[in-house]
């Protein structure tokens, strides 16, 4: 099973990346980083279909079985970088893929309408949006790095639970 793990953040540091590359190393997906390979900003042309970046990212959705997004939650909602890469996309990369939601909030009550935005984009997509989800505060993460064990316990049951729909694909 390809598993594409998006990363939304458009920071360079933070703990969405961090985040990010947990979850896809724990999946072994492949790993779409938009800090490191920034879009051109969606105007709808064809031009931008021949962007390094654009071509890149449509080339792995397309290879793609199953999808993570996974954001920092701004202002209430999915950060504009993911937003602006899914306008590159279309329903024919996420149509019947499983796709797990996942936000990182700074604190609080957080994530949650990131989580909602993304799974109403992904209805629009046609993705299988799973049912079980993963928002990270702040005190999941080590200082040092990584996940405290019982944040690192909680991924692994919803990764677990995510790779069930594979099952059910297949």
């Amino acid at each position: 099973m390809k598993i594409t793990v998006i990363s939304g953040t458009p920071r360079k540091q933070g703990r969405t990346r961090q985040a990010a590359a947990e979850v896809a190393e724990k999946l072994q997906a492949a790993l779409i980083d938009l800090s490191e390979e920034p879009l051109p900003l969606f105007n709808g042309t064809e031009e931008q279909t021949n962007h390094p970046a654009v071509e890149k990212l449509r080339k792995t959705a397309a290879e793609s079985e199953a999808f993570v997004w996974i954001t920092p939650e701004y202002h209430n909602g999915m950060s504009g970088a993911l937003k602006n890469a899914l306008e590159f996309l279309d329903s024919s990369d996420f149509k019947g893929k499983p796709t797990l939601l996942c936000s990182v909030c700074g604190g609080g009550k957080g994530g949650m309408n990131a989580i909602n935005q993304m799974r109403t984009v992904g209805r629009g997509l046609y993705a299988m949006i799973v049912p079980q989800q993963m928002v990270f505060d702040p005190e999941d993460f080590e200082v040092d790095g990584g996940f405290i064990r019982e944040t690192e316990e909680r991924l692994d049951q919803v990764l677990a639970e995510f790779q069930q729909f594979f099952l059910v694909k297949q």
